[in-house]
């Protein structure tokens, strides 16, 4: 798909389903309605530069994440060579927004973490040969995880909740 404003039917509505969006959700990061969404992936409209911009962002922001995680996974294997790892991905979009705020901005939905997590998982097995298991947060799960040692909330401490869900 090219990367440049002037998309087509399909490639929008191949955009919209990478990122893992609802067309509602769309809407909404675009500030168009549902159907206006489902009419450009219709071809019944062309969809505005400034909705396939914004798509198009957000989908460089994912991009630019996994590289920078495969990055830094690979220089941590440089010295410690584990093959498996546990990222935490979030089941709802207010469990994002309490544990991760500092990701709103770019990623507002949880569909859009989660997607870039999946797609860190599998740049991870194909490059890197690594496995990446995707843990979805149980919060009671993991506060009864920090609770014995009074370990702070973090993302690390989410990390290691993660790594014992394996």
């Amino acid at each position: 798909m090219s990367k440049n404003i002037g998309l087509n039917a399909i490639e929008m509505s191949y955009l919209r389903q990478s990122l893992s969006l609802s067309a509602a959700q769309v809407g909404t990061l675009t500030n168009h309605s549902e159907a206006d969404v489902l009419a450009w992936e219709s071809g019944e409209q062309a969809a505005p530069e400034m909705a396939q911009k914004k798509l198009l962002d957000i989908d460089d922001i994912i991009e630019m994440q996994v590289l920078n995680t495969c990055d830094g996974i690979e220089e941590l294997f440089k010295k410690e060579p584990k093959r498996h790892l546990a990222f935490v991905v979030y089941p709802t979009q207010a469990t994002y927004t309490q544990y991760n705020p500092e990701f709103l901005s770019s990623l507002p939905f949880t569909e859009l973490y989660n997607t870039a997590a999946w797609r860190i998982k599998k740049e991870c097995k194909l490059v890197l040969e690594v496995d990446v298991s995707l843990v979805a947060l149980d919060v009671e799960a993991y506060k009864a995880f920090r609770e014995p040692t009074k370990m702070s909330e973090s993302r690390e401490s989410r990390a290691k909740w993660a790594a014992t869900q394996l």
